[in-house]
């Protein structure tokens, strides 16, 4: 970087999902059926996506930057933070490949995330915004894409745009060659949306979701132990999605809400069958809401603002209701995520980071 180089910055300090310091990662698979050769090319990859994120997706190509309590992405028009890419290529056929994606075996296919964290004492300055593993096979079946990316750029309807706008640009590449100019078909926005006029200072909401507790202090009871420690991996045959999605509809609910109340009831089935004792005790079922209807936001709009659903009952209760009727809890748990519900939601957040960032410099 030049003394003189043009600097622009991005703010994600207005972003709660930086607090979370979440990376998170996706696992794609695509079959070559026809055994084609040059399938996922690796240079054209990693071309197209540079050229993506320099032209398009500025910060996503620039560095964190943590100074005077507030955070910030940094981009340069002469220096880029360009994703790192690594590859593997396995001796395995497509069907063992498959079970490694069915059981998302990300030690084996996705890039792992840096275990480095945006803090305001000592920032590290290399960390990606976003991280890309390849895995061909030797017998050219099919390819990988693992997918690594810091929330605080891009939420899951904004990475798919993006794997969207990085899809149409390898195919022009693929078949124009060097490009001039280039329409990406989704525009990308990293600005987060202003909610704040949702603030209702007349109606208070506690926010059990957001609330820290010390792992000390939490109940032992709760964990089986390990003499009894036992997995049920919980698999859904599109028949039963089928079914399931037919009760949705009957009784006014969601897919995504049934679904979380089969997870929900299945979970603490099993806990209170390993420990009888446990069946007061209380469970929170805790939900991720897109909240872009409810606040007007476009879905171009990459900084979605997203809170937080919960919903408590007792292991006892949620393991003896039927699953419809655990399906309207949870409807009823998402529902009261109103405006001004994620704007109270955010000051709250907001309001917890501030004081843990008091009580650090008290210390």
């Amino acid at each position: 970087m030049t003394a003189d180089a043009p600097e622009t910055r991005f703010s994600i300090s207005n972003n709660p999902s930086y607090l979370y310091q979440a990376y998170f990662s996706y696992i794609l698979e695509y079959k070559n059926g026809t055994q084609a050769d040059g399938f996922f090319d690796l240079e054209l990859l990693k071309k197209s996506l540079n050229i993506l994120v320099r032209k398009h997706y500025k910060p996503v190509a620039g560095w964190f930057q943590a100074r005077n309590n507030s955070i910030d992405v940094v981009y340069y028009s002469d220096k880029f933070n360009d994703p790192p890419v690594t590859t593997q290529t396995l001796d395995m056929d497509y069907d063992t490949l498959s079970r490694h994606v069915h059981d998302c075996n990300v030690e084996l296919l996705v890039p792992a995330a840096p275990s480095a964290a945006i803090t305001f004492e000592d920032p590290d300055p290399n960390i990606p915004m976003i991280m890309l593993k390849v895995t061909y096979l030797e017998s050219n079946e099919a390819v990988v894409l693992g997918v690594t990316y810091h929330h605080s750029l891009m939420d899951g309807t904004a990475f798919w745009m993006f794997m969207a706008n990085w899809s149409a640009l390898c195919k022009h590449l693929h078949e124009h060659g060097e490009i001039a100019e280039f329409d990406i078909p989704h525009p990308p926005t990293f600005e987060f949306p202003d909610i704040s006029h949702f603030y209702n200072p007349s109606k208070t909401f506690e926010h059990p979701e957001y609330i820290l507790v010390n792992p000390n202090q939490f109940s032992k009871r709760l964990q089986p132990g390990p003499e009894k420690i036992v997995e049920k991996i919980l698999e859904i045959s599109v028949e039963q999605q089928q079914a399931l999605r037919q009760q949705a509809r009957d009784i006014g609910v969601s897919f995504t809400e049934i679904l979380c109340a089969v997870l929900w009831k299945g979970v603490n089935s099993l806990r209170l069958e390993l420990n009888p004792e446990i069946g007061s005790e209380s469970s929170l079922y805790t939900c991720t809401v897109n909240s872009r209807t409810r606040a007007g936001v476009s879905n171009n709009v990459c900084a979605s603002p997203v809170t937080i659903a919960s919903r408590e009952q007792t292991v006892a209760e949620i393991a003896a209701l039927e699953v419809c009727d655990i399906a309207q809890l949870a409807h009823k748990a998402i529902g009261k995520c109103t405006g001004e519900y994620l704007s109270s939601s955010y000051r709250y957040l907001h309001q917890q980071f501030k004081q843990e960032q008091d009580d650090s410099n008290e210390s």
